[in-house]
């Protein structure tokens, strides 16, 4: 009986030694891996690695940066049937284990002893989480007890919903897609709550192996793991047996979802990529910001509308260039044959290759990428003659023939009237730029044709001479020194010899004819060259240099002769949109800006933009009360920034606090701006902008800018509340083409964007200050008028610089105003 007592103890003993021995190594690993082990308080604060999205003032999505494409979701947020999924796939005892799955364990260490091989059978999801936001990946014992310790120390301290709130947003499940948000969309470009239990399952099988289980790379292999994670769904009863059919049943449409960009935007969204990496460094594309322009989505997609339309249009004035290849079709026996063609064709803008499968008579047929085959007539194709040089273009087309061959590969496009149209890429460009002269914020802005096609960005970029858009600032320096608006200055030819040239210079008309004696009213409207050398000359350029640096512009990049009269400096869009936006807002300088305020990835703003603002009003009411504006804290709207003038009104029903807002300075006087807008609005009514009455309104002023040889076309204007510049011009320079002056080629892109910006809009009219004078004058000498002349018109000025003595008595029947309305200008009149 002594031998069973004996096998029984060393059983007994045998059984107590290796528990003393694995409790002891678990003791001494726990010993030697514990203090390496990482703070779970660091999961607390974990920043997952969120991309950088830029947004537009109305919330629509303009571009996202960052390699991971990752939208956290809360645990409270994430859908239910989610959650079961994933446990189903993943954990199904999560909610019970301790962070540790020892039944899970003890088949892996099983199936070890009887493979001879590792298993990655026993990892619970809260492991999973240790391991991918601490550990490393590799297969080794001791990494394997680092985990299994943090696991349980995760546990210790963390909810099972915050665990499983990290596991949800860190999982990688392809194509670059973090979390089940973002998988949601990538996959089938939904919300993960408006997923199917077809799709949610896909997704679920995911974290297993995500490319051996992608619905992409491999759809057969991701449709058996979809449907044994619905089969142990309905094995937990997570989903019924109608849910674990139909959900079976339904065919997979995974397809790569692409981030669905609602504002068309890329080179603002480029200006704050570059703005955020300049501030967080690295940092802006993992930290989850969300940045909030100023940008409105409807105003910037009439800009882009309205700059392709102005490109393309003065493409059609200058001819076809011709197809851009050609193939043989008797080669291509099978429409798969004539699709692969598209290949590695661009689609710069609304562009669309296609390819002309026949040209006969007054037909082509033309066949697009997607298959569909469409229709040009020989009506469409009428202005594709040949492109000879900017000045010449070959004889007119007689047949759909002479212009498009069977197998030339080109380009379509749909118009305004959705209408295809024959196209190309214009080599021209352009740039147009829109803002609120009150702030400075920029409503719309489009750096070129096409961001994919040219990322240099001309609004901001481009140094261009500004030509006759550069008058009106000295202009205003000539108001500044007493000229007047009826100041006489004779429109006479004119020499100045320069040792520093080869020649003497003898400026000139666009015209090339001389006009006599001009007021100045009429010498802007008509952007008379050598009225304007002539006025600088008189007040000087030095001085007026130093008075056109209150319009914000860099005096080391202006030119220090007479030359600036006729804008030969170069300056940028933006720059030049600021310095209208002063006569826009009666005299005040506010400087551009784009983004109005940046979130963090908890939704805190941690940026506010807090712009100067142009306030007339207040200014006035400031000066009534005698108060000095430095001394003053005036109220602030909320976040919103507009105006709240409650406490400027002594209305005290309100006990909010309010901050105080900064005042833009005043650099030019209130009268100054206003003879300066009137000047402009006399362009509009009768001179180079004449074009611009089409839009019906009386509030908008502005000028035309031509630079030599056509180089460059500009329309700079505004009305009281809105400053948009607009410029044409090749980015190698050379000349746009004869008679392609700002009136004809910039003018209609801003006329496009303005007709969409005032839409709605009451107009403004133009108030002026109580400080002027309107008197009668005689339109050809300036003078004050007889009370018989019968061709007098109304002139205003300040009282000091009312004409003092008066005009011979005439009868004329006839105004100068009305006068040389033919091309007398550096703009033709169109």
């Amino acid at each position: 009986m002594r031998r069973p007592s004996r096998i029984f103890k060393f059983i007994l003993y045998t059984f107590l030694s290796g528990t003393f021995l694995i409790l002891l190594a678990i003791a001494t690993s726990y010993i030697y891996i514990s203090p390496n082990l990482p703070s779970t308080s660091d999961l607390r604060d974990i920043r997952l690695q969120v991309p950088l999205r830029v947004y537009t003032q109305d919330r629509k999505l303009i571009a996202e940066f960052g390699k991971m494409k990752r939208t956290p979701l809360r645990f409270h947020e994430t859908p239910d049937m989610m959650i079961k999924a994933l446990l189903a796939a993943e954990d199904d005892r999560f909610f019970q284990h301790p962070g540790v799955d020892y039944h899970g364990i003890l088949r892996a260490v099983a199936n070890l002893i009887r493979t001879g091989k590792k298993s990655q059978g026993g990892s619970t999801i809260t492991m999973q989480v240790a391991r991918n936001f601490f550990l490393s990946r590799e297969k080794t014992y001791l990494r394997k007890l680092s985990e299994i310790y943090l696991a349980l120390k995760i546990e210790r301290e963390l909810s099972k919903e915050e665990i499983l709130e990290l596991y949800l947003n860190k999982i990688y499940l392809g194509n670059r897609a973090y979390g089940v948000e973002s998988a949601a969309q990538i996959y089938y470009g939904v919300s993960a709550n408006q997923l199917t239990i077809a799709q949610i399952a896909m997704i679920a099988g995911l974290p297993k192996a995500p490319s051996r289980y992608n619905p992409i790379a491999n759809p057969e292999r991701a449709l058996i793991r979809r449907n044994y994670i619905l089969d142990r769904m309905y094995q937990l009863r997570f989903i019924n047996t109608a849910n674990q059919l139909a959900a079976k049943a339904e065919k997979d449409n995974a397809r790569i979802h692409r981030l669905v960009i609602e504002t068309e935007a890329p080179y603002v969204a480029e200006m704050v990529r570059e703005k955020m990496y300049q501030t967080f460094g690295d940092d802006a594309y993992t930290k989850g910001l969300k940045v909030y322009t100023t940008i409105d989505s409807h105003l910037q997609k009439s800009a882009n509308t309205a700059l392709r339309k102005a490109l393309y249009d003065y493409d059609k004035r200058h001819g076809y260039r011709g197809a851009l290849n050609h193939t043989d079709l008797k080669r291509l026996s099978e429409m798969e044959n004539w699709l692969a063609i598209f290949k590695g064709i661009p689609h710069p803008a609304d562009l669309l290759p296609g390819l002309v499968l026949m040209a006969e008579n007054n037909n082509a047929y033309i066949v697009l990428e997607d298959e569909t085959v469409i229709n040009l007539t020989l009506k469409e194709l009428l202005w594709a003659r040949k492109y000879i040089d900017d000045n010449r273009l070959g004889p007119v087309r007689e047949s759909v023939s002479d212009i498009l061959n069977q197998g030339d590969i080109i380009y379509v496009r749909k118009d305004a009237k959705n209408t295809w149209q024959l196209a190309q890429i214009p080599q021209v460009e352009g740039a147009i730029t829109s803002l609120k002269s009150e702030d400075g914020s920029i409503d719309a802005l489009v750096g070129g044709f096409d961001y994919y096609h040219s990322k240099f960005n001309r609004v901001t970029q481009a140094n261009r001479q500004p030509g006759s858009s550069f008058k009106p600032f000295i202009y205003s320096a000539a108001l500044n020194k007493g000229f007047t608006a009826a100041s006489i200055i004779n429109d006479a030819p004119v020499v100045f010899d320069d040792p520093g040239l080869e020649s003497a210079w003898r400026p000139e008309n666009y015209s090339g004819k001389f006009f006599g004696p001009t007021r100045l009213r009429i010498a802007l409207m008509k952007s008379r060259n050598l009225v304007s050398i002539r006025l600088l000359r008189s007040i000087g350029v030095k001085s007026t240099i130093k008075y056109i640096s209150r319009f914000g512009f860099n005096t080391q990049d202006l030119p220090k002769d007479l030359s600036l009269a006729l804008g030969s400096g170069a300056i940028t869009p933006i720059e030049l949109a600021e310095g209208y936006a002063i006569f826009s807002n009666g005299g005040y300088h506010v400087t551009p800006h784009y983004i109005n305020y940046v979130e963090n990835l908890d939704g805190e703003i941690i940026i506010q933009t807090s712009p100067e603002i142009a306030c007339p009003d207040c200014e006035e009411i400031l000066e009534k009360t005698k108060i000095s504006l430095q001394q003053t804290a005036l109220p602030d709207k909320q976040d919103s920034l507009e105006t709240d003038n409650s406490d400027l009104e002594n209305d005290d029903t309100s006990n909010e606090q309010t901050k105080p807002i900064k005042l833009a300075t005043r650099v030019i006087t209130k009268e100054n701006a206003y003879l300066m807008n009137s000047l402009m609005r006399s362009v509009i009514q009768n001179g180079t902008g004449r074009r611009a009455r089409q839009l019906g309104r009386q509030d908008i002023a502005g000028k035309t800018g031509t630079t030599n040889d056509q180089r460059d076309a500009w329309f700079s204007g505004f009305n009281p509340e809105v400053v948009t510049i607009a410029w044409v011009g090749f980015d190698k320079t050379r000349s746009l083409g004869n008679r392609e002056t700002g009136g004809k080629a910039a003018l209609p892109m801003w006329i496009d964007y303005m007709r969409e910006a005032l839409r709605g809009k009451p107009e403004k009219p133009l108030k002026r200050p109580s400080e002027l004078v309107t008197v009668r004058i005689d339109p050809e000498s300036g003078l004050l008028a007889n009370s018989n002349h019968s061709g007098a018109i109304f002139e205003t000025f300040r009282p000091q610089y009312i004409p003092k003595r008066k005009a011979e008595a005439k009868r004329s029947t006839t105004s100068t105003d009305n006068k040389n309305t033919q091309a007398d200008s550096t703009e033709p009149l169109f």
